[in-house]
């Protein structure tokens, strides 16, 4: 059984862990709201470079582009997007389970990596790992995630692969993240569940120069950059708030485990406190026994 000094010990040892959670906490929800405002900054940007798309696309052209082609799929990209750290809940687990449904169910895949909790991941396992960028700062550049969008890009081109697809988290709210997949090259167009509603009533005509096919030819390159930089930052301020609900519930538990532990430990006081007082009166009694004798 423990003693009255090891409850001690561990009720500080436990208020310390308390302390380093609830700054976490604190730290987290900061970030959170930097993150939140870059998402959303960066959300009407990749809608609407998909709708123009989607405009392009649907239209009568000359030319096909490569990334607009099918193909038979014989071989898979998958662009992985999770997290550096943990201590985030469930955040990357979700993302890597549907990333690993997504291997497990269909054709041979390669693998681009943005994250290090993906990255590790799958190093385990016989899988080919393309390309990979971790250790992204709090606000990252659109230069620091081109590289590995690249590869990727440059994978289809080549015919090494026959599809690119995206998995990431979407952020919902604080307390929601959803793991997202979603397929890049060729362009899934009307089936995205974080597709913008058409608006009604009257619509703008566009025309483009020089031509239709020049216009897609450079935004399809900028429409899969677009996408990815968004996943990014989804998944930047998804990690933020899991870790700031995750945080938020560990100092909860904490301060339940210190009100039992301090119940154990006054329990224990107080019965060494009234085994004491018998010791004192027992020996009392015996000693007013031994001086009426």
């Amino acid at each position: 059984m423990a003693t009255l000094r090891d409850l001690r010990r561990r009720v500080n040892s436990v208020k310390n862990t308390q302390k380093i959670t609830k700054a976490m906490e604190l730290v987290a929800a900061a970030k959170m709201r930097r993150a939140q405002s870059a998402m959303e900054a960066s959300r009407p940007y990749a809608d609407a470079i998909r709708e123009v798309l989607a405009r392009l696309a649907q239209g009568k052209l000359e030319t096909t582009h490569p990334f607009l082609v099918q193909r038979e799929v014989k071989a898979r990209l998958l662009l992985l997007v999770t997290a550096d750290r943990g201590l985030a809940g469930g955040l990357n687990a979700n993302a890597i389970r549907a990333a690993n449904r997504f291997v497990r169910g269909g054709p041979p895949t390669r693998l681009v990596t943005i994250g290090r909790k993906g990255r590790d991941f799958f190093r385990r396992f016989d899988l080919e790992l393309v390309a990979d960028r971790s250790m992204l700062p709090d606000r990252p550049h659109l230069d620091e995630i081109r590289p590995p969008v690249t590869v990727a890009m440059e994978e289809y081109l080549e015919g090494k692969v026959d599809e690119v697809w995206l998995v990431y988290t979407r952020y919902v709210n604080p307390v929601s993240q959803v793991p997202v997949t979603m397929r890049l090259i060729p362009p899934d167009l009307g089936s995205e569940s974080d597709k913008p509603e058409k608006p009604k009533g009257p619509q703008s005509l566009y025309e483009f120069e020089p031509s239709p096919e020049a216009v897609l030819d450079a935004l399809l390159p900028r429409y899969v950059e677009a996408q990815v930089y968004r996943a990014v930052l989804e998944n930047q301020a998804s990690f933020y708030a899991a870790q700031m609900t995750a945080m938020r519930s560990a100092s909860d538990n904490a301060g339940d485990l210190i009100q039992d532990l301090t119940l154990v430990m006054n329990k224990l006081r107080q019965a060494q406190i009234t085994k004491e007082l018998m010791e004192i009166v027992g020996g009392a009694e015996a000693l007013a026994a031994a001086r009426g004798k």
